[in-house]
């Protein structure tokens, strides 16, 4: 008898499992999870390009199936997931895993909550189900995952891993809420011919990033659903031939990394959630500057700050220096290390930096271009060395008075070694949520969501969010 494959593999671990099978630390990152990816898609609302595909996703028409933020009549499972993953992974404010750096919530999430609410799941499968796709999503990811390079292959490839595997793992979370083994079989074999995602916008410009998520949210759906109705997939999908490891990576990946401890050793809870609406790369830059505010410096006791951070972040964060010392935009600010060290230093909402703190009025704020200018930013050996098992840096300010101080922050917050609690992770699910949803909504929101294990009724429990208000906004 053949070894079985590895999407086989998969499909066993996620078709045979169940809420009891999953660990403790898993139901309860997963409920902080869907927490957290609703709080973002809230916020994000707003945002034209949410707008943009709620648009759409109305326009298409269809069977009203589940709930997408800001649209108040349901829409066909595919589309509300489209619309969600759209806006969950808009601000740059999802979560993490590293050192696969991609981003599996904002994927997962939306496609279990569309499945799970177009076949009256309750909490209890709903949790399960993303429970089995962040797993899958995040195992793929690090199957592509160069050590010696210390670099996804994904991204020197040119493709987004988050919107690839997210598609996947997505189709995984929707097919065991949909079917049975077979069916989380036969949708990984479909969603692989669905998967996709290039980052060249990260580069020059364009919004079609924001729709990556929403595409793989779509993509996982319409899998599953299309295999409910008698489409089927190959069970090489992966390592075959002219599978996704052949078609992605040219045949470059470990195998291990896929089914190594598979439903006994869970990844889930050490995807990083992010305390802060930034790329993740300047979140130690954050800390650090908020640890010299802390001890009694402001900016003006600085002559000249030296933002050491890993070499291979250096291009995202740092460079050109000119246009980091400048952004145009909060957006622009989001990747920025020297405004990373001006939120730092002057001190910002939430949990130490909250979307109020990457407007467009603020990086043009003379005040902090002013601190701005006194920053530059250069590879650190220490952090180049600890990368991309975390995301460093070191601060080193020198001040007026000839002193000299340092900063290290060699450990990103909301990671395994730095968690946030579920209290912490609700005070930013507030701050996002408050904006367009009432506070005894919010409210119950979050209750609902410590509580999803309980829940009999999603339908009810996202109701408010396709009824927010994106005027208040």
């Amino acid at each position: 008898m053949s070894e079985p494959t590895l999407a086989e593999r998969i499909a066993a671990f996620a078709a045979t499992s169940t809420y009891d099978d999953l660990p403790a630390d898993v139901v309860d990152s997963v409920k902080m999870r869907v927490l957290d990816t609703l709080g973002i898609a809230v916020a994000a609302s707003p945002l034209d390009t949410s707008r943009a595909a709620r648009a759409w996703a109305v326009e298409q028409g269809g069977a009203e199936m589940a709930s997408a933020v800001g649209v108040a009549h349901r829409l066909p499972a595919a589309l509300a997931g489209l619309v969600n993953g759209v806006l969950a992974h808009s601000l740059d404010y999802d979560d993490t895993h590293l050192p696969s750096v991609l981003h599996p919530s904002a994927a997962v999430v939306p496609a279990a909550l569309a499945a799970a609410e177009r076949t009256g799941a309750d909490g209890r499968r709903l949790i399960h189900a993303i429970a089995v796709g962040l797993e899958t999503t995040v195992r793929l990811g690090m199957a592509g995952y160069d050590k010696e390079g210390k670099n996804s292959t994904f991204f020197e490839h040119g493709q987004h891993a988050t919107s690839i595997c997210g598609a996947m793992g997505g189709a995984v979370a929707a097919a065991v809420l949909l079917g049975k083994e077979r069916t989380v079989l036969d949708s990984l074999g479909v969603a692989a011919s669905m998967s996709s995602g290039i980052i060249e916008a990260n580069r020059t410009g364009g919004t079609v990033k924001r729709l990556h998520c929403g595409w793989a949210a779509h993509a996982a759906v319409c899998a599953a659903e299309l295999v409910t109705h008698g489409l089927t997939g190959p069970p090489t999908v992966l390592e075959g031939r002219f599978g996704f490891f052949q078609a992605w990576l040219h045949g470059r990946f470990d195998p291990l990394a896929v089914t190594e401890g598979l439903g006994t050793t869970w990844l889930v809870p050490g995807i990083f959630f992010k305390p802060y609406p930034a790329n993740h790369f300047t979140h130690a830059a954050v800390d650090a500057a908020a640890e010299l505010r802390a001890s009694g410096i402001g900016p003006e006791d600085v002559e000249r700050l030296v933002l050491g951070v890993p070499a291979p972040n250096l291009r995202t964060v740092g460079e050109p220096i000119e246009v980091k010392r400048a952004p145009q935009t909060g957006y622009m600010a989001q990747f920025s290390g020297p405004y990373a060290v001006a939120v730092g230093m002057f001190g910002g909402a939430g949990l130490g930096a909250g979307l109020e703190d990457y407007t467009d009025e603020l990086a043009a704020d003379p005040a902090r271009r002013a601190l701005m200018a006194k920053v530059d930013v250069v590879a650190d050996e220490q952090c180049t060395e600890i990368f991309p098992h975390q995301f460093p840096a070191v601060l080193t300010a020198r001040l007026v008075d000839g002193r000299e101080v340092v900063r290290r922050v060699l450990t990103t917050r909301g990671g395994p070694e730095r968690p946030l609690s579920f209290e912490e992770l609700t005070t930013k699910f507030r701050d996002n949520a408050r904006r367009l949803l009432s506070e005894s909504e919010t409210d119950a929101l979050a209750a609902a969501c410590r509580n999803l294990d309980a829940c009999t009724d999603l339908a009810a429990m996202l109701r408010p969010l396709a009824e927010v208000d994106n005027s208040r906004s």
